[in-house]
């Protein structure tokens, strides 16, 4: 009896492990087209008129050198765009790889590292790529040193955020829970990425693409992750779940 109830377990979560490798392969194949899609555009100049209409609509008309807003509107949104700098997202990861490390998870903070590090290179790498000046339409509010396309801070915090918030979904056992964290992570890379074309350091198809990108990377990751947990490669999120389900499909 226990054999069978244990062998229907087995087979529903491997179903729903077939319905979430088929949503997220989807979305991933969705996301990838959206990139390559824009990229043409940017390529063939189509872009260059809805870049214009959305940059302008968030500056004070007659003065293209003030977005619209009160001043505290102006400063909440340069912190808001501080949450996707190298600075903030590098303390965010060692943070998060710390307190793996810490749970004795060394092989899943490991992998985490390398996500975050294997995002950043291939953000470089578009970026030189496609060698995109940044907008000339108008000031920037804020310094800026490198390439425009896709946008740096809009892809890293999608990679970042999104990858941890997974990470952090994957351990609550309640549904709720998972949305919450998701949602969150969700909600920070939104708010980096409006907050750059607010302030005018990049074309909005800088962003979409941005998020795209790494978006697209932070789910490569969360399938490759569940498939080095199911090899038991990586340590589970919740270890004590984990041999706690152990033992009962021992019983």
């Amino acid at each position: 009896m226990w054999a069978i109830m244990g062998s229907g377990r087995a087979i529903r979560a491997t179903r729903s492990v077939e319905r979430s490798l088929a949503v997220v392969t989807a979305a991933v194949a969705i996301l990838l087209f959206g990139f390559v899609y824009i990229a043409e555009e940017i390529l063939e100049g189509e872009t260059r008129g809805f870049d214009e209409v959305i940059l302008l609509s968030l500056r004070t008309p007659g003065d293209t050198a003030r977005p619209i807003g009160p001043l505290w509107l102006q400063e909440m949104v340069r912190d808001f765009t501080a949450l996707g700098s190298t600075g903030v997202l590098t303390v965010v990861t060692l943070a998060a790889v710390g307190w793996l490390l810490i749970s004795r998870k060394q092989r899943m903070a490991g992998f985490v590292l390398l996500a975050v590090v294997g995002g950043v290179v291939l953000s470089s790498l578009l970026k030189i790529g496609f060698a995109r000046p940044r907008p000339d339409l108008v000031p920037h509010a804020m310094a800026v040193f490198t390439l425009s396309f896709p946008s740096g801070h809009a892809m890293m915090s999608a990679v970042v955020y999104l990858t941890l918030g997974d990470l952090l979904a994957r351990s609550q056992p309640s549904l709720a829970g998972k949305i919450y964290f998701l949602s969150l992570a969700l909600v920070l890379t939104l708010l980096v990425g409006c907050s750059r074309v607010y302030l005018g350091v990049h074309w909005p198809t800088d962003v979409l693409a941005g998020w795209a990108a790494g978006a697209s990377w932070a789910l490569m990751c969360w399938l490759l992750m569940g498939h080095l947990q199911h090899a038991g490669l990586i340590e589970p999120e919740n270890v004590d779940a984990a041999n706690e389900k152990d033992g009962s499909d021992e019983r």
